[in-house]
């Protein structure tokens, strides 16, 4: 699901600007863009935003709007000024040149003095998830919103796909008994007039009635489709749930079309595979 969240605070003695965005993934896949020695936090980074989301792709992008002051270390190296001075007081004695060596001038040769960064304080990495967290509440509000729209959606394909059920079930029992006379009057007439066995004809009818009864899937139907419902409206995450219930719907409707031997569900059946397409579609979304 599309999200994205902004905070911005304290630490380490700077200021620290923290996105996140999401955008729609199977499962949660996260990519992280931080500044340099801020790296050994992602971790912390990872755990939380696994707390708090199910699935998407999240990248999470930090910058420092205010870069926090770092000391600096200066070290001497003793034995190379020596060497720097005593080559300058036999170079000044070998020219017979007046004047006194000037510090300064030994002080910028190459590698007598040296500065460089002193060790970074450590981030608080409690600091760093609150900025986190402050970014997420933006995501997840954002989601919350496409997931209402999302659910409204599914409510309207899942009720299509209730309507085609209703018709099937109506429709059954009418195939049934036409199946019944179909039969009946094809047996007739191979007998060109004589009376067929009625015992055994109605043990083929039964037969026939039996292979083509899909009261099962009907039923079937019905409870997933009731499943999906409940899995909506309740507060915990649906995604996945509803992606394996989705699996469930196509393979009864399937069994459905396969037994049904009349044109009238055949096109209902089409039509409910349409609406489950697009329902499974829209679930990849939903966290």
């Amino acid at each position: 699901m599309t999200g994205y969240g902004v905070a911005e605070g304290a630490l380490g003695g700077g200021r620290l600007a923290l996105e996140v965005r999401t955008v729609n993934h199977r499962h949660l896949n996260m990519q992280f863009k931080l500044p340099h020695g801020m790296q050994r936090l992602e971790s912390d980074l990872r755990t939380r935003l696994r707390e708090r989301l199910e699935r998407g792709h999240a990248t999470v992008s930090a910058r420092w709007t205010q870069e926090p002051e770092r000391p600096t270390d200066v070290s001497l190296n003793l034995e190379r000024a020596r060497g720097v001075t005593e080559a300058l007081r036999e170079l000044k004695a070998a020219l017979e040149l007046e004047g006194e060596v000037d510090l300064g001038f030994v002080a910028r040769q190459p590698e007598v003095l040296s500065a460089g960064a002193a060790e970074e304080a450590a981030l608080d990495a409690s600091e760093l998830l609150a900025l986190l967290d402050g970014a997420l509440d933006g995501v997840v509000a954002m989601r919350e919103r496409e997931g209402e729209a999302l659910a409204r959606e599914l409510s309207e394909r899942l009720g299509n796909l209730e309507q085609g059920l209703a018709r099937i079930e109506e429709r059954a029992p009418q195939r049934a008994e036409r199946e019944r006379d179909r039969l009946r009057a094809a047996v007739t007439e191979l007998l060109d007039g004589r009376q067929p066995d009625e015992d055994r004809l109605s043990q083929e009818i039964a037969l026939l009635a039996d292979k083509r009864d899909v009261t099962e899937e009907i039923v079937r139907l019905k409870t997933h489709l009731e499943a999906c419902r409940h899995t909506m409206e309740g507060d915990a995450a649906a995604g996945r749930q509803l992606a394996f219930l989705g699996q469930e719907l196509l393979r009864e409707i399937n069994t459905i079309g396969s037994k049904a031997n009349d044109a009238e569900i055949t096109q209902v059946v089409i039509g409910m595979k349409g609406e489950l397409e697009k329902v499974r579609e829209q679930v990849e979304n939903v966290e």
